[in-house]
Order: C-alpha cells, then sequence, then structure tokens
C-alpha cells in the first residue's frame, strides 16, 4: 500500500469542488434552461438576463460547492436572484385550505401529459408563480420554498393550492407556446 503525499491529498479534495471552470461549463451547456427558469421566475427578458448573468457571477466568486451538486447550485443562485429581483410576498387570503386538496390537484396537474403552458405559468401571481416554479418544476422541499420565499409552510401550501388551482383553469384555454413539463415527484 502507498501512503500519499500531502499535495497528492489536497489535489483530491480540490477535484471534490467545482470550479470557475465547472460553472462556465454549466452556463453554456445549460443556458437555455438557465434563461427559462430565470423568464418564467421573473416574466421579464431583461430581469432574467440579469438574474442569469448575476447568477453565474456568484457561482464563480461564492462559496465554494461539491462538483456534484454545481447544476443545482447554478439553478439555487438563479432562484435566489430572482426573489431579490422581484421580492415575492404571499398575498393576504383567509380561506381555509386543507390539505387533503393538495394531493387531489397534484393528481390532476399530472393529467394531459403533466404539463402546464408557459404563458399560463406567466400569468399567475408572483408569489404563486415562484412557488409553483419552485415546488412543482424544480422540486424544492416546502421547508426550502419558505425559506427561501422568507414565509411560513402554510403560505406555500396556500399559493401552491392556488397556482394549480389556476393552471387548471387556465388549462381549459388553448395557448399556442410551448409547454413546461411536470416530472413527478419520486
Amino acid at each position: 500500500m502507498t501512503k500519499e503525499t500531502p499535495i497528492q491529498v489536497r489535489e483530491q479534495k480540490v477535484d471534490l469542488y467545482a470550479s470557475h471552470e465547472d460553472f462556465h461549463t454549466i452556463f453554456n451547456e445549460d443556458l437555455k434552461e438557465l434563461y427559462q427558469l430565470s423568464f418564467v421566475l421573473t416574466c421579464d427578458s431583461a430581469k432574467a438576463e440579469r438574474c442569469l448573468v448575476t447568477g453565474l457571477e456568484d457561482c464563480v466568486s461564492g462559496n465554494r460547492v461539491f462538483r456534484e451538486w454545481a447544476r443545482s447550485w447554478a439553478k439555487r443562485t438563479i432562484v435566489q436572484n430572482a426573489i431579490r429581483e422581484l421580492k415575492p410576498r404571499p398575498s393576504k387570503s383567509n380561506s381555509p385550505l386543507s390539505g387533503a386538496m393538495f394531493s387531489e390537484i397534484d393528481q390532476q396537474s399530472r393529467g394531459v401529459g403533466g404539463h402546464f403552458e408557459v404563458d399560463a405559468v406567466l400569468q399567475l401571481a408572483d408569489f404563486d408563480r415562484f412557488v409553483f416554479v419552485m415546488f412543482v418544476l424544480e422540486h424544492y422541499s416546502e421547508h426550502d420554498c419558505a425559506l427561501l420565499l422568507d414565509c411560513s409552510a402554510k403560505e406555500i401550501r396556500e399559493a401552491r393550492t392556488r397556482a394549480l388551482e389556476e393552471l387548471m383553469a387556465l388549462s381549459q384555454i388553448d395557448f399556442p407556446q410551448q409547454r413546461l413539463f411536470v416530472q413527478e415527484r419520486k
């Protein structure tokens, strides 16, 4: 058995973390997907571009992250920048939404191919759209959504329900634009 030198150990540790080049590669390879995420969150091409550029800058100059987490970290920085840009806040609702509604709505959202029209998503109120994109499309946990959006889990559940109900109602309208595919949670 050979003993590793301190230099070899340091090189192995460095290889665990994403480099500047790794993030540049991710942003080049996934540019369309990252821009779409930014645009769907902000509903504005100029804001989407700012979030995308700032996201790359944050990834390159920010905290070190494991290489295997680099793609999800890039998306997270875009989400955080969009939150800073729009500052979405929950609407004040007095409706007592039950947890039983969520599974029913989730099941219905997977009908008709499990997708929603981009135009319909863009029509959602800012907070509801952020929750929909983060929770349903990007698979953030309810807890992570609440932390990032600085609100309660109850407000996340209510926004998710409103978004899904509105999207189901809007699905009756025929939108000619592209569709967002909603993958089932595992």
